[in-house]
């Protein structure tokens, strides 16, 4: 006997990893322990309001990507604040390097744009083509956002070099690092309001947009550094600087891309795992659990579940364990949106149990 319970609820926290369906083992828990447990969650359960309701099970996931989208038009208003201020610097003092900073600035204040319909394609309903929904879009616009990371290094190097082999004397030193402080210290708070939002509602996509703003900090910063070798008459001073900045911006491009390939790969926090296995395995009737997976769509967490339940139970009996079972996943695991958990007979657990018995179904049937 086996069955399928699959619904949806929400809670929040942090990334999680991957167990395969061999990964798993057999837990010995005092049964005193094992009963308060047992006792805590059930009064919590009682105490805290909960509903299984599909409209409750939705709103807070498309919470999340409200805040998103705030965080993304918010950090879009600062960055041209910061800008403008730059430019009207750029018109006083003619600095043609502080106006490729300004538009360097701008340019990269619009990769909010692919995060930002990426975040509006993620609250469409799933469809029959699309069956787990839009969540995707946000790891697309992760490897926009990671390609435009990478542009920034490469002119940062190319601009370094070219200044190397073709000195140019810096003028209005006083104001082009004025104009340098004020692009640094715009592009860091955005780069921090965007990292603190992105972790808190667990979208890759945008702690990697804080990260590319951040670059842009460096980049503006290198004027300041190269501002000052000016004053002292260093003019290899803005190049050098220039290619250290590059340097650094190959730094968290590299953390960004690694972000996005983690999250296209499917991997999360092992230590989201380990607790998805501890919940199962404190609920009454769960004998075994012989699979736990999860994975990301866009911000959110979806498990499939394996367990082992006794041979004698009726479908009713197994159905509300799994049902059981996903109704406490998805509130003890941050971020799990969604849940699928199977049942099999703690006689012949196991996939060649389910081959076993489809060949036998046939021959009974041909």
């Amino acid at each position: 006997m086996s069955t399928y319970y699959r619904g949806a609820t929400s809670a929040y926290r942090d990334p999680g990893g991957h167990v395969g369906p061999g990964q798993h083992g057999h837990h010995h828990h005092h049964g005193k322990q094992r009963g308060l447990t047992r006792r805590w969650r059930r009064l919590r359960h009682a105490v805290v309001p909960h509903s299984h309701d599909s409209r409750e099970k939705v709103d807070p996931a498309l919470e999340t990507s409200r805040e998103g989208l705030r965080a993304l038009w918010i950090s879009l208003i600062g960055l041209g604040v910061t800008a403008a201020a730059q430019a009207v610097i750029v018109a006083y003092s003619g600095s043609v390097a502080l106006l490729g900073d300004t538009l360097h600035n701008v340019t990269d204040a619009l990769t909010a744009v692919p995060l930002a319909i990426a975040f509006l394609l993620g609250r469409k309903a799933a469809t029959r083509s699309y069956t787990y929904g839009y969540g995707r879009a946000e790891d697309i616009a992760g490897i926009i956002i990671v390609l435009a990371i990478a542009a920034s290094a490469v002119a940062a190097a190319w601009t370094a070099v070219d200044r190397l082999l073709h000195p140019t004397a810096m003028t209005h030193v006083p104001w082009v690092a004025g104009a340098g402080i004020v692009g640094f210290v715009g592009n860091e708070l955005v780069a921090r309001y965007r990292i603190r939002v992105g972790r808190r509602i667990g979208s890759a996509a945008l702690v990697a947009d804080g990260l590319h703003a951040r670059t842009d900090g460096y980049t503006s910063l290198a004027v300041v550094a190269a501002a000052g070798g000016a004053a002292l008459g260093w003019q290899w001073a803005d190049p050098v600087v220039g290619l250290a900045i590059a340097v650094a911006i190959t730094v968290v491009l590299a953390d960004a891309a690694r972000q996005i390939y983690r999250r296209l790969m499917d991997a999360v926090d092992p230590a989201l795992v380990d607790r998805a296995e501890s919940t199962l395995r404190d609920i009454d009737g769960v004998r075994d659990v012989t699979s736990v997976r999860l994975r990301w769509i866009g911000h959110r967490l979806h498990a499939e579940a394996d367990l082992v339940v006794d041979a004698g139970l009726s479908l009713v009996a197994a159905h509300e364990i799994a049902a059981d079972a996903e109704h406490q996943l998805t509130h003890t695991v941050p971020r799990l949106t969604s849940a699928t958990v199977h049942t099999d007979p703690d006689s012949h657990p196991g996939r060649h149990h389910h081959t076993d018995l489809s060949h036998q179904r046939r021959l009974l049937s041909a």
